[in-house]
């Protein structure tokens, strides 16, 4: 027994370290919450269809997400929320367990308890990527919530203080609403029997006409229960209206109240199926440890050595951040409704939702081919799906709508990446049909550049953004088109994808406004920006002009060649000047002209190697990431978009990043880790490693790539899927030989 004990201390210290040393205890999902962030707080798992968390009474714009870190005022938890977004929408099935007599309306701010709300404290709450809770103060309860991937799990913890409990269902409260516009709602709720309710809710906001469906099933017989048409209450089990509410009562307050919520698109009976197929028992705790093994295992996707644990939070947080969205939207069996209405019965493929595409193509989707491969197909399928139920591929899609929000088809490169790439678990020939039916409507200035091959600002808005994004997508049509042997398809886009030089004044040097005589708008200030009425989104020329990254090399020859090119460059982030009273408040994260808060901006600090100065960069990365991604609820600088802003620190931290996010090149910058090594599926790891990695050593001296002397300022994605080794040489000066040379340059346009 002597022998055995040292056996078993160091057992039980090995299994403590393990424990302390997972990855998830490196998140922190607060950060976010402050601020513009808009993140999502609550419990959920990997790209789960559920987001169960608290709602504060709604105060504005910084409470998109139903929840901000300001806030001291709780009116219930809803089973789903979006992360980071700048339009407020879902909110579904917002529950509420409350004490004394019964209340149906949330209460106010000021007076949370006229109503059911309550007051709670940070310093009572505990947040974990798959776990919430919070003391709920005015009524003694405690609240925990866990989740599955179609199923939310509550657990209430009711004081024994003799008032009357209750639960309320408020199918009628939302995440949160801009100005006097609430969103509208329909709804059901039924009582299935004495421990299960099936309901759904439509809701026109951001997503016109949306439906969810859900299951409620109770740890305790609901024997007083009783259903609200908006403010009376009604004898029947069974009520459609406007403002529907369910309350449960209880005569003995129990001790614990545990509810399971199930979702789906398709019928309550679905979403108690889900239930069933998901958590069958009423084992919280573990339920909580399923989905924190999901999370370790997703965020073990990438292992790092950072500089100290601040670092190494803010990168786990927001590695975890950008696995919230996309979101499964099937039931358990692979079953959803589409958004033409029509039932897909046991789709061969998982069904996604909330697609951001705009921000997400950018830099979060290029990352999914690295670390998630195993998703990517089921995601163009998804896609290739929407193309054929709406007609085009999606935008924004929410939850089954459209709702044509932000410029751009951009879901095209996003395909043509992933086809580019060697993905082929999806119909290409749809893929390409699906690109050219989307990129030859009318709407949104298609077809002025069908007619004209410029788009006349004024005669549509955005004008400059429109045809700026419009071009990259249609250099993936092209790319995609090549590959594929479709020569006419490959000329006609590559035309289209050069219309980006129609907009570029060589007197000025910027990106500027055409209008339909030809001419270029005047006046020109290239400091203006004019909220969704002007001629560039959420930004201004000075910011746009740097939107080519399908043809770095024919911009910087437009601005002059390498000097006068990062020269420019270097102006972007030193000139200061009021953007005017209309500008969008997306435009954040100011350095000079630069909006690190803004997705057009993100790939402009990487530019640099194009024009053989990637030192540069490193200067730029390093003063970016330390200003503007901290360990602070306010540690983002502008909305996260559906994981994008942290997205880019993910691949910023690992030394390089997706400058075009369809051509499979990624442009060195400055490592923000020691070490990182990174799984890309099929059993294989790619591994970078920082020599001499310190605060100050920030530049790049040299390159070794599994060994060899490597000179190139970039690498590619064959060579990280290969399972490379890459090290970077780091010091305190620039080398500024290192990528000079033009045959060590990025390729924009590189060959198969």
């Amino acid at each position: 027994m002597k022998q055995l004990l040292p056996v078993l201390a160091l057992f039980l210290f090995l299994g403590a370290d393990a424990q302390t040393n997972r990855l998830v205890n490196y998140v922190d999902p607060y950060i976010g919450t402050g601020a513009h962030g808009h993140v999502f707080l609550g419990a959920s798992v990997p790209f789960g269809a559920v987001q169960a968390g608290p709602n504060n009474i709604n105060k504005g714009w910084d409470w998109c997400s139903g929840y901000h870190y300001t806030d001291s005022v709780v009116k219930g938890f809803s089973q789903n929320h979006l992360n980071g977004t700048g339009i407020p929408d879902l909110g579904d099935i917002m529950i509420m367990p409350y004490t004394g007599p019964v209340r149906t309306e949330p209460g106010t701010q000021d007076d949370p308890t006229s109503g059911y709300s309550s007051h709670y404290s940070h310093k009572q709450e505990v947040v974990h990527p798959d776990y919430y809770s919070v003391w709920l103060k005015d009524y003694r309860i405690k609240v925990e919530l866990t989740a599955t991937e179609r199923v939310a799990f509550h657990r209430y913890h009711f004081s024994k203080d003799n008032k009357p409990a209750h639960v309320i269902i408020d199918l009628f409260q939302a995440n949160n609403y801009i100005g006097d516009k609430h969103p509208k709602f329909y709804a059901h709720l039924l009582k299935l029997n004495d421990s299960t309710l099936i309901g759904w809710r439509n809701s026109t906001y951001w997503a016109n006409n949306r439906r969810i469906y859900f299951a409620i099933r109770t740890s305790v017989p609901l024997k007083d229960f009783t259903i609200i048409n908006g403010t009376t209450p009604t004898t029947s089990m069974s009520v459609e209206a406007d403002s529907v509410k369910g309350v449960i009562s209880f005569k003995t307050t129990p001790a614990v109240v545990m509810l399971k919520v199930g979702v789906s698109n398709i019928s309550g009976e679905k979403a108690l199926a889900n239930i069933g197929a998901e958590i069958p028992g009423w084992n919280f705790d573990q339920v909580v440890r399923a989905g924190t093994q999901k999370w370790e295992n997703a965020l073990g996707k990438i292992r790092i050595d950072a500089a100290d644990s601040i670092h190494r939070k803010i990168f786990y947080t927001a590695l975890y951040h950008s696995m919230i969205a996309p979101a499964l939207y099937n039931d358990h069996d692979s079953s959803y409704r589409g958004t033409d209405s029509k039932i897909i019965e046991n789709a061969p493929y998982n069904n996604y939702t909330i697609f951001s595409l705009w921000d997400t193509y950018r830099t979060l989707d290029p990352l999914m081919t690295v670390i998630h491969p195993e998703r990517v197909n089921d995601m163009v399928n998804t896609m290739l799906a929407i193309y054929q139920q709406q007609g085009k591929l999606p935008i924004w899609h929410l939850q089954g709508r459209e709702t044509d929000c932000m410029v751009g088809y951009s879901a095209v490169p996003v395909i043509a990446d992933a086809y580019l790439k060697g993905f082929t678990g999806f119909d290409a020939n749809l893929a390409l049909e699906a690109m050219k039916v989307s990129s030859t409507r009318d709407d949104y200035g298609m077809k002025y550049i069908k007619e004209r091959d410029y788009i006349p600002a004024d005669s549509e808005r955005e004008s400059v953004s429109k045809a700026l994004e419009y071009a990259i997508d249609d250099w993936s049509i092209a790319r995609m088109a090549a590959k594929m042997g479709r020569t006419d398809d490959e000329k006609y886009y590559t035309h289209r994808a050069g219309l980006y030089t129609r907009y570029f004044d060589t007197v000025t040097k910027f990106m500027r406004p055409v209008l339909a005589n030809g001419s270029f708008r005047e006046p020109f200030d290239p400091f203006q920006s004019i909220h969704e009425w002007g001629d560039y989104t959420e930004g201004n020329a000075w910011q746009y002009t740097w939107l080519v990254p399908q043809n770095v090399e024919s911009l910087v020859s437009l601005i002059g060649g390498d000097k006068a090119f990062v020269s420019k460059l270097d102006s972007l982030f030193i000139v200061n000047h009021s953007m005017g009273d209309k500008a969008s408040p997306d435009i954040s994260g100011l350095i000079g002209m630069y909006a690190m808060g803004n997705e057009p901006n993100h790939h402009i600090p990487y530019l640099y190697a194009f024009a053989g100065a990637p030192w540069k960069t490193a200067e730029k990365i390093r003063r970016i990431t330390d200003e503007f991604y901290t360990d602070k609820n306010d540690g983002l600088c502008g909305n996260d978009d559906c994981g994008q802003m942290s997205a880019w620190y993910v691949m910023s931290s690992l030394g390089f990043y997706p400058v075009n996010p369809a051509n499979g090149v990624f442009v060195f910058g400055t490592p923000l880790v020691r070490r990182a090594v990174i799984k890309v599926g099929e059993g294989k790891s790619f591994t970078m490693e920082a020599v001499d990695f310190s605060k100050k050593n920030i530049y790049i001296q040299r390159v070794t790539l599994n060994g060899v002397p490597y000179r190139k300022s970039f690498i590619n994605y064959k060579q990280i899927k290969a399972g490379s080794t890459l090290r970077f040489y780091m010091g305190s000066h620039p080398n500024v030989l290192f990528g000079a040379d033009p045959a060590d340059r990025p390729v924009s346009n590189p060959k198969f």
